[in-house]
């Protein structure tokens, strides 16, 4: 089964084709000659994730799946949330989202979070929503080289380390995306 996967992160690409089995291949935008920036207007991760998809199903025909994930920590009531990506401004850079997020947090006990990544799929013509989390807390500084976005300052319950600090493969298996990728595959596999 091929799908069509409504994102130009290759970093996310790799992750999820990594986590997918081998009967699964995700085709990316470009392979579809998408070049544009799909607009992620709403003010919800879940409604991005459906933006996204419906995006390409409408303008493309093509089934697909479209994932958006936000960084949701306790004593900021949730924020940066579905702004994670451009925290800092426009120019979505990790390094100074992190920065931003380590400065709003440096006067503050509660450093409790969760990743939360939504998956919408349309499939022939229908949506299906899969929804993973992954709870933990923000470090006090930028710790390893693993992953992308807040993964070197983000530290999963029951782990020392940081994800940016774990295998890819430990991280598959208890991140956010992880779940709700795993979700995704079990749907695919039962409507086999």
């Amino acid at each position: 089964m091929k799908l069509i996967f409504a994102s130009s992160n290759h970093n996310k690409i790799l992750e999820l084709q990594s986590i997918l089995p081998k009967t699964i291949t995700i085709l990316s935008l470009e392979s579809i000659g998408c070049f544009e920036d799909i607009p992620e207007t709403s003010d919800t991760i879940e409604g991005n994730a459906i933006q996204k998809a419906n995006y390409i199903t409408e303008k493309y025909g093509l089934d697909c799946f479209a994932d958006d994930t936000g960084l949701e920590v306790d004593s900021l009531n949730g924020a940066p949330g579905v702004y994670s990506a451009r925290y800092a401004g426009l120019q979505r850079s990790a390094d100074d989202n992190m920065t931003k997020l380590l400065e709003a947090l440096s006067h503050k006990e509660n450093r409790k979070a969760q990743f939360k990544t939504v998956i919408a799929l349309n499939l022939r013509g229908e949506q299906y929503l899969f929804t993973g989390t992954a709870r933990g807390e923000i470090t006090i500084a930028k710790t390893g080289n693993q992953g992308f976005g807040y993964d070197p300052i983000f530290q999963p319950e029951g782990f020392q380390e940081t994800f940016a600090q774990l295998s890819l493969e430990i991280k598959n298996k208890i991140s956010h995306r992880g779940k709700a990728t795993q979700q995704l595959i079990d749907f695919l596999n039962d409507s086999k």
